[in-house]
């Protein structure tokens, strides 16, 4: 896996915290190049710094996903930088606040969709171009199951999943035979600052799990790094789930 992604340029959203830092450091320890995105400032500093102390090459571009010439911005940085964008992990997402549908904020649940459908739609938009004009590239869509199950609370995020998972039919139905790999990432519950909200909430049987069953976000960002290579072409066009019986295995979790 590493000589098939060292020198390659990989853009990841979201990248300040949770997944996405843990892939920006795992892609770069494989000796990728890493464009480094989210809101967060100082946070994505750090992390660039960190990548970089290990000998790693990292650049931190802060801006909202959520604005498209942001995401064009993104593009520019990377293929100046690099010369290419080889890889787009689109992580970014959020699912607070939680609300029954009644008790929701129009606006929150519209800033959700921003974030969650529109930005990933503007990073695969900004990418698409200059990945086809090279020939290809492969494009990661953090998933959930919530893609495809209703949940209390969750009428925001599920509805934004469910998007995003037509999405990632849509691209490899329209680019897979131009050298678009389009895969989704569906990694179940992730040890992050998403859980602590969902705990919160106490809304649906995921905020009553035990924090303990919450697998580390190195695994999910090990996930994205196999769908990145030709083992998981399987996959193209659809989410890859993490919690399938064998999937640990494929992706080299012991």
């Amino acid at each position: 896996m590493s000589e098939l992604l060292k020198n390659k340029s990989v853009i990841i959203t979201g990248a300040s915290r949770g997944i996405g830092a843990a892939s920006g450091e795992a892609f770069a320890a494989l000796g990728a190049h890493v464009v480094l995105v989210a809101r967060d400032a100082d946070a994505l500093t750090a992390l660039e710094s960190s990548i970089k102390a290990d000998g790693g090459s990292a650049i931190a571009v802060a801006g909202d996903i959520s604005d498209y010439a942001v995401m064009e911005a993104v593009v520019r940085r990377c293929v100046d930088e690099f010369g290419s964008v080889d890889v787009l992990v689109n992580n970014a997402g959020v699912i607070e606040p939680i609300a029954r549908l009644a008790d929701s904020d129009p606006a929150e649940w519209t800033k959700a969709i921003d974030i969650n459908v529109k930005g990933v739609y503007y990073g695969i938009r900004a990418c698409l171009p200059t990945m086809l004009e090279a020939g290809g590239g492969t494009i990661v869509n953090v998933s959930s199951g919530a893609a495809t199950s209703a949940m209390e609370g969750w009428s925001h995020y599920c509805s934004s999943k469910a998007a995003v998972l037509s999405v990632t039919q849509c691209v490899h139905k329209e680019y897979g035979e131009q050298g678009i790999r389009m895969l989704g990432m569906s990694p179940g519950t992730v040890a992050t600052g998403m859980q602590v909200a969902i705990k919160a909430s106490g809304l649906n049987p995921v905020s009553q799990l035990d924090p303990s069953v919450h697998i580390p976000a190195e695994w999910a960002a090990k996930a994205i790094l196999w769908l990145c290579t030709p083992e998981s072409d399987e996959f193209k066009g659809t989410d890859f789930s993490l919690r399938a019986p064998g999937s640990y295995e494929r992706v080299g979790i012991a």
